[in-house]
């Protein structure tokens, strides 16, 4: 696929990850960045059954697992996405770096300056870290500057965490997002998302989890990017439907609500964006599950089909929630979701990734 740039004036950031490239870095913890590292074995497409994307190749409820995204569309045809390699963490300088995008800087990424943390936590610190191509690359031979192109990163992880054998503090999950807004239509780029323990899944009772996102919005027909956040509340029935062989049925719904919308200045355009949908719109709708059977496995992922709508009921976005659960109660779930507007003038992509978790309540 070869995308139409931009003009340069338009340009906004991008990037991916493709078969699967994890973080291979512990991180020293730090109160504005999420401390830890992904894992993967990096081999393999891992797809085994339909719509999972590319990642761990044999999957074990007893193992880590990591997933990316695909590097072509349901229908087959190249969409531009999960091209992005070699993603990692830096913690010694808090950098992030990226491989296989064009005009990136060919440097790491570094830390986000007008916007460095997205979702602030009860602790006044931002839940999610954000980071920023180099805008400039040097012609060694003639030392001139060539302009690149703005990509950003947004990346999470777990609160919660493990000591691996070696003797190492890991972060239970993680994910990563890489986007641009330098092409007219969607651009280069990419997710991965990730478990470094294990999980057991129960077979009776329910369980609900909660939890923020962060992402990335570019746009089809349109250059520009920006940043999105919201509130992500997840339900799974362990009890039914009914389980199948590998297919559990276990019975999966959620919502994204309070979902915000930033621009790479640190503006929060919500009101602008949610008034150019229409004269009664106020709020970005909040987006829900599809509910019906085979959408979690026995090795804890998820897939299943999400939508917003408008109050006066059509239809705003469509798109795919995908999730891997972690934990042995289970404690947490994380993933990425991608929803794209239909029926508007500018079609937009929200590709957000997302940590929930089942707290125990505290008791006196």
């Amino acid at each position: 696929m070869k995308n139409q740039i931009i003009s340069l004036a338009l340009v906004a950031g991008l990037a991916a990850c493709s078969g699967g490239n994890p973080f291979d870095e512990p991180v020293t913890p730090d109160p504005d960045v999420p401390d830890g590292e992904v894992i993967g074995d990096g081999e393999g497409t891992g797809i085994n059954r339909d719509g999972i994307p590319p990642g761990t190749a044999s999957p074990s409820p007893g193992e880590s697992l990591f997933r990316s995204e695909p590097t072509v569309d349901g229908d087959g045809a190249d969409a531009g996405n999960g091209f992005a390699t070699g993603i990692s963490y830096n913690s010694a300088d808090d950098t992030f770096s990226v491989d296989n995008l064009a005009f990136d800087g060919d440097a790491p990424y570094n830390r986000g300056t007008i916007v460095s943390s997205l979702n602030t936590n009860a602790d006044g610190n931002g839940e999610f870290a954000v980071y920023e191509g180099l805008e400039t690359a040097v012609d060694p031979v003639n030392n001139d500057e060539i302009r690149q192109f703005v990509y950003r990163a947004v990346y999470g992880q777990s609160r919660n965490s493990f000591t691996d054998s070696d003797g190492t503090v890991r972060p239970t999950t993680q994910f990563a997002i890489v986007r641009t807004g330098s092409y007219v239509n969607y651009g280069f780029g990419g997710f991965i998302y990730q478990r470094d323990t294990s999980v057991s899944l129960p077979n009776t009772l329910q369980a609900t989890f909660r939890g923020k996102s962060a992402g990335l919005r570019d746009f089809e027909n349109a250059g520009g990017l920006q940043y999105t956040t919201g509130d992500v509340t997840l339900d799974i029935d362990f009890d039914d439907f009914n389980d199948g062989a590998t297919i559990r049925g276990d019975g999966v719904k959620g919502t994204v609500s309070n979902r915000r919308i930033i621009d790479l200045d640190g503006n929060d355009v919500t009101s602008r964006v949610a008034n150019e949908l229409g004269e009664d719109v106020t709020a970005i709708p909040n987006a829900v599950f599809v509910v019906g059977p085979d959408v979690l496995d026995n090795n804890g992922d998820i897939i299943t089909e999400i939508q917003s709508q408008f109050s006066t009921g059509g239809v705003y976005e469509t798109g795919t929630f995908y999730a891997i659960v972690s934990g042995e109660n289970p404690d947490e779930v994380v993933g990425v979701f991608v929803l794209e507007s239909e029926n508007t003038e500018t079609i937009s992509r929200d590709t957000s990734g997302f940590i929930v978790y089942r707290d125990v309540p505290t008791r006196p």
